[in-house]
């Protein structure tokens, strides 16, 4: 046997593993990964949420389920690959999709159908706490859902006794612990940079603005307690390891790091917590973040601030979509090959029709396209209506058909990121980018590049996302030393043999989508109407 299986072997028998579970848009995924902090065995499960009563969702069955499924995989194949039953590890963390609103009463039932990021149905308590707060607050924010509820006089709410996030709620099943990483509770309400907490002040603001309803509840008191990175967070109950693992194979006591979101994830999976660092994660939705110096000049509703694992602030631009229609797109040119009789495989397919966008017209030919399947924020629109239209004269090829769907899925994120590097002036050192879109070898990084009109690299690690990010927050919980930083953990232990590709943007790519993003601003009506007229 090799040095490397039985120094993984050894690290599984000694509890030198950590595991990392994430509850993404799509896929739960699981991650174990070694001393090296490397992944050694993984499991997934495929999800999607479903639109229920004009609310987007997902079941708690479903939730259970997946995370069972993605670890009895990881465990089977621990097993297969290294011959050993997984009873123990060093330390857990789980992640998930941020915001929404996840309420409870005193008796842990939930209240309502868990509303997730995606529901756009917010509008009236983003505007009205955005103005009393004088911070942007945006829809998909838990205390915006939480305020319009109120708003909407729903009979639920004198019964709150805690809401959290998808990530709140699984840790707290499996610890018994209310707590949230900080970056995942940036998601839900204000922090405060200086103290790691929540803003005091606005708390103050929100009890004086409902004061009137004379709820049971104070704010603070139904909120999740704030935990940094590298603090504790609990540890696996007996029920909490049964429901993880029914097997019974997985033992209680193993302690767990602060639950975190998927932008937490996102930055530790690429190194990006120190300031001027940033990523962009591109899936079903998409969102880049940037470490900041410094406060913003004035607020912006475009853009969210939330944190780093460990507090610091990061301008954030979250877009509702990004690669759904491209799939769409893809999956309609799959069914062309079935149909001709073309023994294709799928992601062959999307490698074949991805790198035809790097042959088209910097702007796209003049076609247009908007990828909304929900509504979109930063757009202001409330419903998504995926849509593609063009001249008689535009240039229609696949190359350009292609290029701009690309394009359009990163649009609405280009409107958020030239407020901050134009009107803000942020500097920006660096930009890794991550997610299914940079799958295929250099065509997302090249279009992103654009994009940012700064270099953009990919990781050798990028494709394990945000479930080996979390795996790394946990480990850094057990194994850090005294004083050491999460950036300095990352940086020296982690990533200090890291490889990647850098690509710089391409100028006539960069002019080519400026003219393209002035095309889909000035068009911005015409998808209007097609909410409108199919209403």
């Amino acid at each position: 046997m090799n040095s490397k299986f039985e120094k993984i072997k050894k690290d599984i028998l000694s509890n030198r593993t950590t595991l990392g579970i994430e509850l993404g848009s799509t896929r739960i995924k699981a991650v174990l990964i070694d001393s090296d902090y490397r992944p050694i065995a993984s499991g997934s499960y495929e999800w999607e949420n479903r639109l229920e009563e004009g609310v987007w969702t997902y079941s708690f069955e479903d939730i259970w389920k997946g995370i069972q499924e993605s670890y009895r995989v990881m465990a089977e194949d621990v097993q297969k690959q290294y011959g050993e039953v997984l009873t123990a590890v060093g330390s857990i963390g789980f992640s998930a999709m941020m915001h929404g609103y996840l309420a409870f009463d005193k008796y842990g039932e939930l209240l309502v159908p868990f509303r997730t990021w995606r529901n756009a149905m917010t509008e009236q308590a983003e505007k009205e706490l955005t103005k009393h707060f004088d911070y942007p607050i945006p829809q998909r924010w838990s205390i915006a859902h939480l305020y319009q509820a109120i708003l909407n006089d729903e009979e639920h709410i004198n019964e709150i006794d805690f809401f959290t996030t998808l990530a709140g709620y699984v840790h707290w099943k499996l610890t018994g612990e209310k707590v949230l990483g900080v970056g995942d509770a940036s998601g839900m309400f204000p922090i405060d940079a200086t103290t790691k907490n929540y803003h005091q002040k606005m708390l103050v603001q929100f009890g004086d603005l409902i004061q009137e309803k004379k709820y049971a509840w104070k704010l603070e008191n139904i909120l999740p307690e704030v935990l940094v990175a590298g603090k504790k967070a609990g540890s696996l109950t007996k029920e909490g390891a049964h429901l993880l693992d029914p097997s019974g194979n997985l033992q209680a006591g193993i302690p767990l790091c602060p639950p975190e979101g998927d932008a937490g994830t996102g930055m530790a999976a690429t190194n990006s917590v120190a300031e001027r660092t940033g990523n962009v994660s591109a899936g079903t939705s998409a969102f880049a973040m940037i470490v900041l110096e410094k406060e913003l000049e004035k607020v912006h509703p475009e853009i969210d601030l939330v944190t780093t694992p460990t507090g610091s602030l990061v301008g954030m631009v979250h877009t509702n979509n990004c690669s759904s229609d491209v799939n769409a797109w893809i999956n309609l040119f799959a069914e062309f090959t079935v149909a001709a009789g073309l023994q294709m495989d799928k992601n062959e397919l999307f490698s074949l029709l991805f790198n035809e966008a790097l042959k088209g017209e910097p702007d796209g030919g003049g076609l247009l396209s908007y990828g909304y399947y929900s509504g979109e924020n930063i757009t202001h629109m409330t419903e998504g209506r995926p849509l593609f239209v063009r001249q008689p004269d535009s240039q229609f090829t696949l190359a350009n058909f292609m290029r701009v769907h690309l394009f359009s899925a990163f649009g609405a994120m280009k409107i958020g990121m030239d407020i901050l590097t134009k009107e803000e002036q942020i500097n920006i050192d660096s930009i890794v980018g991550h997610g299914g879109v940079f799958k295929t070898e250099k065509v997302g990084q090249q279009v992103m590049a654009a994009v940012m009109n700064a270099p953009v690299t990919v990781m050798e690690t990028a494709g394990e996302g945000g479930a080996w990010g979390i795996a790394l927050l946990a480990a850094y919980l057990r194994e850090k030393e005294s004083g050491e930083s999460l950036d300095g953990f990352l940086e020296k232990k982690v990533f200090k043999e890291e490889k990647g590709s850098t690509i710089a943007p391409l100028q006539e790519d960069v002019a080519g989508f400026e003219v393209f993003i002035d095309r889909y601003q000035k068009g911005l009506p015409i998808e209007q109407a097609a909410i409108d007229c199919l209403r």
